[in-house]
């Protein structure tokens, strides 16, 4: 675990946001994305895994040694929790070694937590839900704060087809999926609905962007004797998992992003779709229904339901400026209501709201 400097030492860190699952995953994409936001107005540091060098940064011997002194014009430094073993690493400073910690707790689930989860949740000095479907699951006061994107780092291509090209793919347009390749993601149902429409559209060419765990390679495999049988290999293409310097060009440069989760926390590539001015087809599952604005931004299709997203598909690849017309949508949307800097200021609130005597 690196530690990086804090921002001119521990004693002007007034909120930690702990990133203390080994695997890169869409919490640790958050924090990544909201720091540099909320280094404007507050002094955070980051702690754990996949941190960059450009982030404010401490470690646990930084906590160990110095936490017990508060920073400097404030009662208590905030621990801002994702996971329950961030939440029970928060109640172990404050509650047995006795730092001045309070805790906040984002939840994205949209299920019932678990008796442990639960346990933790009711020891948060503050709660705070990604959306009306998590806030449904929680049984403590709390307050709705939706995710955002940034809209600098995702922005419209000026030429999409010119970005396409420089891809060195076929076909003249993409269609692709962002994330793990799972049963979860519909990655399969993916497959599906190209393995039908790709020869009805030479000039598309289908990319699956995200890690493939070895857990899951059978399920990858099956997915590839599909496409073989199809006809299909040299326009279905895994991509594997690239570096996030690397994602907001291809959110870029696909004319559509499909979304067919068959069920999902929040999710935010219809956000990092929409900012980029890319047309979203999307499953009815996690918060997407919030998001995609259905026949203006995009189009949400049935979970699960390969024939819902097969027609919603053949509908966009048949008129690729209908899809161009709903990216454009999709971008004013985000800037109305999906900002990443709107985020960051709904939760200082939040964290202003413990610091008040």
């Amino acid at each position: 675990m690196s530690a990086g400097p804090a921002p001119a030492g521990l004693a002007d860190v007034e909120v930690v946001a702990p990133n203390l699952n080994r695997r890169f995953s869409g919490v640790t994409a958050t924090v990544l994305a909201l720091l540099p936001h909320q280094k404007r107005s507050l002094g955070i540091a980051a702690l754990g895994h996949h941190l960059p060098s450009d982030l404010p940064r401490i470690g646990w011997a930084d906590i160990l040694r110095h936490g017990w002194t508060p920073p400097k014009g404030r009662p208590f430094r905030i621990w801002h929790a994702r996971r329950n073993i961030e939440m029970l690493a928060g109640v172990l400073l404050r509650d047995v070694l006795r730092q001045p910690w309070k805790i906040v707790f984002t939840s994205a689930a949209q299920r019932d937590h678990s008796a442990y989860t639960k346990f933790l949740i009711r020891r948060m000095d503050a709660v705070i839900a990604t959306s009306p479907q998590a806030a449904r699951f929680l049984e403590i006061p709390h307050r709705i704060v939706m995710h955002g994107v940034d809209l600098e780092r995702f922005r419209p291509a000026q030429d999409r087809n010119a970005e396409w090209r420089k891809t060195g793919l076929p076909g003249r347009y993409g269609v692709g999926v962002f994330g793990r390749v799972r049963h979860q993601k519909g990655t399969d149902l993916f497959a599906d609905a190209m393995c039908a429409l790709l020869p009805k559209y030479p000039e598309a060419t289908a990319v699956v962007i995200g890690l493939a765990t070895p857990d899951n390679r059978a399920f990858v495999e099956t997915i590839r004797q599909r496409v073989a049988a199809a006809g299909l290999a040299d326009r279905f293409l895994f991509l594997g998992e690239l570096p996030s310097s690397e994602i907001p060009s291809w959110f870029a440069r696909l004319l559509i992003h499909v979304a067919p989760q068959r069920w999902e926390g929040f999710g935010l590539t219809p956000l990092e779709s929409m900012a980029s001015g890319t047309a979203v087809v999307a499953s009815h599952a996690g918060v997407f229904p919030s998001l995609v604005e259905h026949e203006k931004t995009g189009l949400l299709v049935e979970t699960g339901d390969p024939g819902s997203l097969i027609a919603a598909l053949d509908r966009l690849m048949a008129n690729p400026a209908l899809a161009e017309e709903m990216g454009r949508a999709g971008r004013r949307r985000a800037e109305r209501h999906f900002s990443i800097s709107g985020e960051a200021r709904a939760i200082g609130e939040v964290y202003e709201t413990l610091w008040k005597p």
